[in-house]
């Protein structure tokens, strides 16, 4: 090392590299802006213990999470902390662009397959891709910018309709502050709506804010919503907030005052948002709930004015269509001879005959010949040629049409990450489980494959020697033991039109 602030060429064109996972690299992002401030880098297992037994760090320092990051088994074993050449590890973007580099001072396993290292992180590259970077700044460059005295921070992770901006005016007018608007940026916010359109949403309610200034956070949930909470407001006091305003899972740290406004309701007398006690019940509506909005957009019905400012509608509508006009992945799982393929493949043909779809097939022997060859049929290969599909079938859903899958996909983890590539390409996901049992399949037999594992000739055989975990979350339940081939499309079918997918006269 040189002087200890920089790392010589030669150590980071050695260091191995590795992608994080995406929590990772949002936590990478706020350590190298300062957000986190008073931390530099990922934690040891010291501050980490501290952390668990009394809410601060080893040197007693209050802070709510563990920031970590993993890498792989091989890649942790091969370091060694006390050699400055070989104590650095380069974390990479998803596209393979150095990101920061960490220079490692604690590793340990966490399981068979993966090390957690702690160290400190710095930043390589350019800063990062992606759009709205311009609003992507450091604590320090927005302090900058903001005025002397108060500042009311709002954590923005789902769209400001009337009652919300009605709450934030009130209370940016009660304490004469500037208005700092923080967004998560990280992956599908609380509503499903990626981070590109939640931010287009917010600005086009700028108009009807107090004077604001709007950040971009990589903020990502972790599932825990008091320390999610903690976090937020730690994150909010380094960008130079003094109070927050709660939407109801916001708690207070790092010295912030929180504001917990009264509920507000739509006066129909005169058209003004109030307080909800001030309005008899006669006069009176109340906010709709994100569900209400998700059910007017999904059916195609327009917003109404007196909730949701006509610019915002505008977005919303645009980002999420009616759902017969929303990308979407119909993803059957079940034994082999379950049936599976053969209704997925006379939906697809029913769904083509009407023209008003496009529809992408992807049968699971076409994709293991095309898409996974090379691949075997151990967990990990089975695992990697489901992803395979459901990144395939997230990426036509994206662009508005319809992909149908029918792999076996025994495992839940698969299945959920599947989902989740749906969800996050802004498309539907509807998972059909053909629970024809298996006594059935075997009869059914049509490549012999059971016989062949029965005799020992074949392994990795699903629901003989390799297990079949149920889906718990499936929309739909098909059991074709009685039931014939064009029954099960129609009920598929059925189902895609009552719930809005298909035009009714596809039935």
């Amino acid at each position: 090392m040189n002087d200890g602030s920089v790392l010589p060429e030669d150590v980071l064109r050695d260091a191995p590299s590795y992608t994080p996972r995406a929590h990772e690299l949002a936590d990478l992002e706020l350590l190298l802006s300062g957000a986190y401030a008073p931390l530099t880098g990922f934690l040891g297992r010291v501050d980490l213990t501290a952390l668990r037994r009394r809410g601060r760090l080893a040197d007693g320092t209050p802070w709510p999470v563990g920031v970590t990051c993993e890498i792989p088994a091989e890649m942790g074993a091969a370091l060694n902390v006390d050699d400055p050449l070989r104590r650095t590890v380069v974390l990479t973007d998803p596209e393979g662009a150095p990101v920061a580099a960490v220079e490692v001072s604690d590793t340990w396993p966490t399981s068979e397959r993966m090390y957690a290292i702690g160290g400190t992180v710095r930043r390589m590259g350019d800063g990062g891709h992606g759009p709205f970077q311009r609003l992507r700044r450091t604590p320090e460059e927005v302090k900058a910018l903001l005025p002397p005295g108060r500042v009311l921070g709002v954590i923005a992770d789902r769209p400001l309709h009337r009652p919300q901006l009605a709450q934030i005016a009130h209370a940016a007018r009660t304490l004469a502050a500037h208005l700092l608007i923080i967004i998560p940026v990280t992956g599908p916010g609380p509503d499903g709506l990626p981070p590109e359109a939640l931010v287009r949403a917010i600005f086009a309610a700028r108009d009807r804010m107090p004077p604001a200034t709007i950040v971009a956070v990589p903020l990502m949930p972790r599932n825990d919503e008091m320390r999610d909470a903690l976090l937020r407001a730690r994150v909010a006091t380094a960008y130079g907030v003094t109070h927050v305003l709660s939407t109801g899972d916001m708690l207070s740290g790092g010295g912030l005052r929180v504001l917990v406004p009264r509920e507000l309701a739509y006066d129909n007398r005169d058209g003004q948002w109030r307080w909800r006690d001030d309005i008899p019940p006669r006069n009176r509506r109340l906010a709709m709930t994100p569900a209400e909005v998700e059910d007017l957009l999904d059916r195609g019905f327009p917003l109404p004015e007196w909730h949701t400012p006509p610019a915002v509608a505008k977005e919303l509508s645009r980002v999420r269509p009616p759902r017969r006009h929303r990308g979407l992945v119909v993803f059957f799982t079940g034994f082999s001879g379950s049936g599976k393929s053969t209704i997925a493949r006379g939906l697809a043909d029913s769904l083509r005959e009407s023209g008003e779809r496009t529809i992408t097939f992807l049968d699971g022997d076409v994709v293991r010949r095309e898409l996974s060859a090379g691949l075997g049929f151990s967990r990990a290969d089975r695992d990697r040629n489901v992803r395979r599909i459901g990144w395939v079938a997230a990426e036509v859903a994206r662009h508005r049409g319809m992909s149908i899958a029918c792999p076996i996909a025994p495992y839940a983890d698969a299945r959920a990450a599947v989902r989740a590539m749906a969800t996050e390409a802004g498309a539907g996901f509807v998972l059909v489980h053909v629970a024809t049992p298996l006594e059935v399949c075997e009869r059914r037999d049509r490549k012999g494959l059971y016989a062949r594992a029965r005799a020992g000739q074949l392994r990795g055989m699903t629901g003989i020697d390799d297990p079949y975990e149920v889906p718990a979350d499936a929309e739909l339940t098909l059991d074709t033991t009685d039931m014939t081939v064009v029954e099960a499309i129609d009920v598929v079918l059925a189902y895609l039109v009552e719930s809005g997918w298909v035009e009714p006269n596809m039935k």
